[in-house]
Order: C-alpha cells, then structure tokens, then sequence
C-alpha cells in the first residue's frame, strides 16, 4: 500500500514542502530514500521504540520511503513524526483519509514524546501557501505557528494524541488559538534608559537622530565616556515593530532555534551584540547546515559592534554589502541562501590604542603612525557607510555628580515614533521600504528635496572635506530625518548644517 505524508524542509528562512510516500510489500528490510542525513536515517531507531512504548506494533514487512523532492538534502530529526505515521498509515494501523490536509513536523524521543522543531512559523506560512488545510506540530511550537491566520494547527505532546487527531477518537486535541500579540507602543524595561545616562547632550540628540531615521552610527571616545551605556539604551527609544517586521524577525530566530518554546511572535526589536572574536560564517550564517547569523538576527533591530577595530579585517568588510543591499546571499558548494539583513549598525571604539587621544585631561602617548594604524583596522569603505560619526568627550564631574535626570527614554521614543510615522505615510507606495536609511538615489531624487541654501551649504562642505558620493546621499538621509523629526517638507540649511556636523570622521584633520 503507498501513502503519503507532508512534511517541510526550510531554507533560508523559507519553506519547502516535502512529500513522504511510504509503501510495503512483501520482505523484512527498511530503506529510506530521497538524500536523507545521517540524523534522518537514525529515525528508525526512535521510531522503533516510540512504537512499543506506546503500544503499537513495527510492521514486520518490506518498508521503502522516498523523502521527495529526492534532489535536496533532508536533514534534522524533525521529519520523524511523518516518518513514523506514513508507516502506520501504510499498514492501516490509521485512517490515511486526513493526510492530505495537513503537514507534519515532530522529532520522536524514545518514549513518543514530541520534541520541538526549527522553523515552525516557516513551515505553517509555507502550508497554506500550498493550500493545506493545517499543520500539526509539537505543542511547544504550536503558538508560533499559531500566529499566521487561515490555517489550522494542532499541537501534540506525542505521538499517541497524533493518532487519535488523524482517526478522529474522542477526545483528540483541538486547533490551538490564534496567537495576539500587541504592538502597543511601551518602553521596554529590558534595556538602559537615557534618563540615566549623564551629561553627553549632543550624542543623545545624535542618537535621537540614529533612530527616528535607521541610520547607521559610530561612536568614537575615550574609554568610560559612556559609548556602551548610550548604545545599550538606543532599543528603549526605537519604535515597536510592526507585525510584518515581527513576523520577519520572528522567522529569522525560528530558523536559529532562538524563539524558545511557547513563544509566539518577537514584539521586541532585537539587538545583538557580537563579541569581536566572533568568525566570519558566525557574523555571516552558513556553516555546513545553513543557518542565519548575527547580521540576520539583528535585521528589523540593532547589530551593536563594540570597539570596532578589534574585529578582525575581513569580518568587517562582509558588513559593507549587507549594509548596502539590506540582504546577504550565501553560497556554498552545496547550497545557496538568501537571508534578510536590514539592521541599523550602531558601533563604537576608541580614538586610539591607549584611548586617550583628544582627550581634554589625560596625555595620550600615541604617535601619529600609531593613531593612523589603529584607525586603518576600518576600511574607509565600512567607515562611509555610517551616516552619524560622533567624537565623544568624557563627562564632567558636574554631570556625574548631579543628582538631575535626563529626559527619559519614553519621552524620546515618543518623538522617534511621530518621526517614523511620518517617513510609513510619504513611502505608503514604496514596497518594502519603511524609514529614511533605506532610501536610493531615485528615491533621495524624489523625497529629499533641499532649499537652494541648503544645496550651498552642502556644497561647500563636499569640496572642503573632499565627500565621496556615498557621504553625499548619506547627509541628504540624515537631514530629510531631522527635517521629519521638525515636521518641515523640504531640508532646510539648519538640517544640512547638523547633518554635515555628525560627519566628524570625515574631517581632514582628524586623527593627525
């Protein structure tokens, strides 16, 4: 007898539907086709003991099983579930009348019990894509894939509620809930609020600016300055996702197995914060099973580098493609996959290695060759892909020591919210792009008209500080923000003129 099941592969962050054909005949052998891995060929084993534990019999016939399509890599335990009911179904131990409707996903333990997948929320968008009627998963994944609406889905501890679903016993479990989840704008208590941070008014304002907008934004200041207390507080002043980012992201750490069990959607921007030992495959994704990296799990959020020039050389310029093109694309030998990447890349580092350079009280005992080496670990190329540059100055004992607090996250996130919302209404027509930072040529062109002052002054600024054209549209970016933030149509000169300001890099007489 031949049946069919329906499982799932992913692949980026994508879906594919796998079909499982079980057939007997006469004989005692196993097999178990279509280009299965190691951990998919050792399903016989769970399967075997997960029959007897929970009283059901091993057929005692010829299995062959083709994973379909045969020209793709199956790999993962979580192709047990399907395996094990298109054996009973193929048999007649159950009723094969519902497993054209539905997907299946599970990984055995020993004892039947289901043990939770990578993916879920994938596979679930993927299934009524296809047209299927639901999709029966672990319960643990069940809230996850319980989020996408038109498509029923089940939710099992193990295999023994599975069976009685497909034969329709009494009692069988039932279509777990639509998962809600609010996307009230809130401060998150996970992060540091501003209002804790002393003194560095400028750099706040700059930071303000970073996330009214998505821009890009390096720090650069003595140590103790509060380079990493400001960038840790950035995630509390940024705007809550809506939900098709929450269900990007959401797919994205499902993928990496980062959504932890019963969760459903991410409602909280993600910031990662790489240590810079970290590889370039770690940075990147791949590995010799694709997975996501850093890069990807910060998109819709933060990707926070700390002291930039210690990351090795060539995990920094794989940074300046996915910058540009908001996606990066791996490929290797045996696989090509495509993941998004729009993260707002927030960095800091010191001027110099002893940390003192430019510092008001303290020597610094670098020489100039020194400074200049140090700053070369940045490529220029990374380095004009930052659209705030921001030199720091150490707090003042007056600040410290001053019992005021500064205006609070809250109150910040308030502005950076009305700031987006206006950037969501002028790209209404514009698909897939949200705020400022994400703008090209044709759509500066278009959105980022300028006062002839302030074409002037930005002019001058080019030839004195000898601009690239990428630092052209960058400023023209950073300004339409701050025009935004001050509800004004057209970039005035006072926009360009601050704009230019947090270009402090650029100057020629920096770091001499």
């Amino acid at each position: 007898m031949l049946i069919k099941v329906f499982g799932a592969a992913v692949q980026g962050i994508d879906a594919y539907i796998v079909t499982i054909e079980a057939s007997t005949s006469r004989g005692i052998r196993f097999f178990l086709v279509g280009l299965p891995d190691s951990a998919v060929k050792e399903s016989h084993e769970r399967i075997v003991s997960a029959f007897q534990v929970n009283g059901y019999k091993f057929p005692s016939c010829q299995i062959i099983i083709n994973m379909a399509p045969a020209d793709i890599r199956k790999e993962g335990a979580a192709y047990d579930l399907p395996l094990a009911i298109g054996i009973m179904a193929a048999v007649g131990e159950l009723n094969a009348a519902m497993l054209n409707d539905y997907v299946i996903m599970g990984e055995l333990s020993l004892d039947g019990t289901l043990q939770p997948v990578k993916g879920a929320l994938s596979m679930a968008i993927r299934a009524r894509s296809e047209g299927f009627k639901g999709i029966i998963l672990p319960v643990q994944n069940a809230p996850e894939a319980a989020v996408i609406d038109g498509i029923e889905v089940y939710g099992a501890r193990n295999i023994r509620e599975v069976v009685d679903l497909l034969n329709q016993a009494p009692g069988h479990i039932t279509v777990t809930e639509r998962s809600c989840v609010s996307f009230e704008p809130g401060t998150s208590h996970t992060y540091s609020d501003f209002a804790d941070v002393k003194g560095q008014t400028a750099v706040k304002r700059a930071l303000e600016v970073a996330a009214a907008g998505s821009h890009n934004i390096i720090m650069v200041g003595p140590p103790g300055s509060g380079k990493s207390m400001m960038a840790r507080a950035l995630p509390s002043i940024l705007p809550p996702l809506t939900e098709e980012e929450s269900i990007e992201t959401t797919q994205i750490h499902s993928v990496a197995g980062f959504t932890g069990h019963g969760a459903a959607l991410i409602s909280e921007r993600p910031f990662r914060h790489p240590h810079h030992t970290i590889t370039n495959v770690a940075l990147t994704g791949g590995g010799s099973n694709a997975q996501p990296g850093e890069i990807s799990l910060a998109h819709n959020g933060v990707l926070y580098l700390d002291e930039l020039p210690e990351f090795t050389r060539s995990a920094l310029e794989v940074l300046r493609q996915p910058l540009e093109d908001r996606t990066i694309v791996i490929s290797r030998a045996k696989y090509r996959v495509e993941y998004p990447a729009s993260f707002m890349l927030v960095a800091s580092m010191n001027p110099c290695p002893c940390g003192y350079y430019n510092h008001p009280t303290k020597e610094c005992h670098c020489t100039p060759t020194i400074i200049e080496r140090y700053l070369g670990r940045v490529s220029g190329p990374l380095m004009d892909r930052f659209d705030l540059q921001c030199e720091i100055l150490p707090v003042g004992f007056e600040d410290i020591s001053s019992q005021q607090q500064g205006e609070s996250s809250a109150e910040i996130r308030e502005r950076v919210i009305a700031a987006r919302n206006v950037q969501a209404a002028r790209f209404t027509d514009e698909k897939g792009i949200y705020c400022n930072a994400q703008m090209d040529s044709r759509l500066l062109r278009r959105y980022a008209q300028a006062e002839p002052a302030a074409i002037h002054i930005l002019g001058e600024a080019m030839n004195r500080l000898n601009l690239s054209a990428r630092a052209y549209d960058r400023i023209l970016k950073v300004a339409r923000t701050i025009a935004d933030m001050e509800g004004s149509r057209t970039i005035q000169p006072q926009h360009i003129a601050e704009a230019i300001g947090y270009r402090s890099l650029d100057r020629a007489s920096w770091g001499k």
